[in-house]
């Protein structure tokens, strides 16, 4: 059987489930987290049977996982009620249920700020001035935790959307919010004063799972390590003369550290390596100084350490 992982519990492959179990994962229907959930896991190499857009679920044709489609919201009480293994959402949208679930993975996608704002015109010195104020939010639970930990007595005031505007009429006196870029909160009069919390995409999972589940859950974390440290990465690859191989490796480490291959051309070699691309623009006038030359950098598709 190919590519097969044994175990005493049974076997992952492309074929089937460990034991006949499948991994049920739910993820947002629709919504600034679906298409880059799904897309991660089409990059993960998960194949999905062709369904409309009113279906509710989806089952892989090469991974045993099924997919349930819903409400953001409903996620964390979904697998918490075990209908799911395990979920994609917002780490917002899971702190704010509080419910007793393991975090399996950030996801590097979906990232806001979680941020109090008042009126523009109001004056701030620190979270003090919040003593005795009303706050709206749709995130009570969250808010409340931070509050609390600061000694900060508030009355929150739960709006389900349209949280801006509250202050303009009456309703609130601050806003505690997802933040993206701001406009919103100008266009409405505020300005953000504190972030309590920056949130991304997370995988979680139901606590005590059976042996076979654990392990699909295993390969599916493994796969989407592999996408998620390819998006960060490039492959590098640069000629150079050989007196200058020591210096340059000195700046490109790679994983461990660059192959080095003679060039036809005497004196001189190719250099490969991996390197962070942030890392790459910070350096690249350091190679070109250390005598690099016909620097390409390539794509990584999956990268497996």
């Amino acid at each position: 059987m190919d590519k097969e992982v044994q175990s005493s519990e049974g076997s992952v492959n492309g074929d089937g489930p460990v034991n006949g179990e499948t991994l049920t994962l739910a993820i947002q229907k629709s919504g600034r987290l679906s298409e880059k959930s799904l897309a991660l896991l089409h990059e993960a190499g998960i194949q999905f049977e062709k369904s409309s857009k009113q279906a509710l679920r989806s089952t892989g044709q090469n991974f045993p996982l099924q997919i349930l489609y819903m409400r953001d919201d409903d996620i964390p009480d979904c697998i918490h009620d075990r209908i799911a293994d395990a979920g994609i959402a917002g780490e917002n949208i899971f702190l704010e249920r509080g419910l007793p679930l393991e975090e399996v993975e950030k996801l590097g996608f979906g990232r806001c700020r979680m941020s109090l704002a008042l009126p523009k015109h109001e004056p701030y010195q620190g979270m003090e001035d919040l003593q005795g104020r009303k706050i709206a939010t749709s995130y009570p639970g969250i808010l409340r935790g931070f509050l609390d930990e600061r000694g900060i007595s508030a009355s929150i005031h739960r709006i389900h959307g349209s949280v801006e505007i509250t202050p303009s009429v009456g309703i609130a006196d601050a806003v505690f919010d997802i933040v993206s870029t701001g406009s919103t909160l100008v266009s409405n009069g505020l300005k953000e004063v504190e972030v309590l919390l920056r949130s991304e995409a997370v995988l979680m999972a139901a606590p005590g799972l059976s042996e076979g589940k654990k392990r699909i859950l295993e390969q599916l974390i493994f796969r989407i390590k592999a996408v998620m440290r390819s998006r960060n990465s490039k492959y590098i690859l640069l000629n150079c003369p050989d007196s200058s191989i020591e210096r340059i490796s000195d700046i490109l480490p790679g994983m461990k550290s660059p192959t080095v291959m003679p060039l036809t051309r005497a004196g001189w070699s190719s250099l490969h390596s991996v390197i962070a691309e942030d890392d790459f623009w910070e350096n690249i006038d350091a190679l070109k100084d250390a005598g690099a030359e016909g620097i390409l950098i390539i794509p990584i598709e999956k990268m497996i350490l």
